[in-house]
């Protein structure tokens, strides 16, 4: 894999990423540098480019950065939500299909995993092209670690990155795709990251998103604003539709099934 990050400290310099990050069944431990000379930690194959935990804005972001979350977020949760969420039989493996069949993984293609908690998309990505290549950015500790885990038992190779969505450590038109999966609704600046994500995506590039909206019935929105104390937030389809046309997508594809929206963004 051939990736330059953009340094943190200096926009201009660039910090390259030895191979030897990816290939997960060798730990990777060190440091990596930029141009400059500015350094960051490698823990066993996941670079640290922030450091100190950040100040957490909510109890979203903060039950995040719990061990146990991520220990329980994929196989309790993650693999029985949208059934619950869609009111239908909606198993991981229909939502995988879509993500690789709107993504269309390709040969050397270099996708990003945005706001990846467990990589779940991302290790997806990789069985259906096992010649791409990933970078699954999260800036939870705990769920790179579980990530990193999991990729290994699967003998998935990529890149992980403990980074901010809001300032993303890439050059410009860096990606062949990038996809996030349920990420949107907890982030408490969601057009930062979606502008973020228009920048570093190539002019041809496909943008995978899966996210909750508005619920149509009276009980599902008091559940809704019940959980929004919390610091999850929730749009109407078309309020989410501007939010992408905002930071300079367009629609190309969108599925809905109960609460759960899948959409296929391209660069407009």
């Amino acid at each position: 894999m051939n990736l330059e990050l953009r340094s943190p400290e200096n926009e201009r310099a660039g910090i390259h990423v030895p191979d030897g990050v990816a290939n997960l069944l060798t730990p990777f431990n060190g440091t990596i540098c930029s141009q400059d000379g500015d350094e960051y930690p490698v823990k066993n194959n996941i670079i640290d480019l922030l450091g100190e935990e950040p100040g957490f804005t909510s109890l979203a972001s903060y039950s995040n950065h719990w061990k146990l979350t991520a220990a329980i977020y994929e196989d309790i949760w993650r693999k029985r939500s949208l059934s619950l969420l869609s009111g239908e039989d909606f198993p991981i493996e229909k939502e995988h299909e879509l993500l690789i069949e709107w993504t269309a993984p390709k040969e050397d293609g270099l996708y990003l995993d945005l706001g990846c908690s467990t990589a779940l998309y991302g290790r997806a990505l990789k069985a259906a092209q096992k010649k791409a290549n990933i970078v699954a950015l999260d800036f939870s500790s705990q769920m790179l670690e579980e990530a990193r885990l999991k990729a290994e038992a699967d003998e998935t190779d990529m890149v992980f990155l403990r980074a901010d969505g809001r300032e993303l450590p890439f050059f410009s038109k860096t990606f062949d795709g990038i996809v996030m999966g349920g990420t949107l609704n907890e982030l408490s600046e969601e057009i930062k990251v979606l502008y973020e994500a228009r920048r570093v995506i190539k002019e041809n590039g496909v943008f995978f998103v899966m996210h909750l909206i508005k619920s149509d019935a009276w009980y599902g929105r008091l559940l809704q604003e019940s959980i929004a104390l919390g610091g999850i937030k929730f749009w109407s389809k078309d309020e989410s539709n501007k939010l992408f046309e905002q930071a300079g997508f367009k629609i190309t594809e969108q599925i809905v099934r109960g609460i759960v929206c899948f959409t296929k963004l391209t660069p407009a």
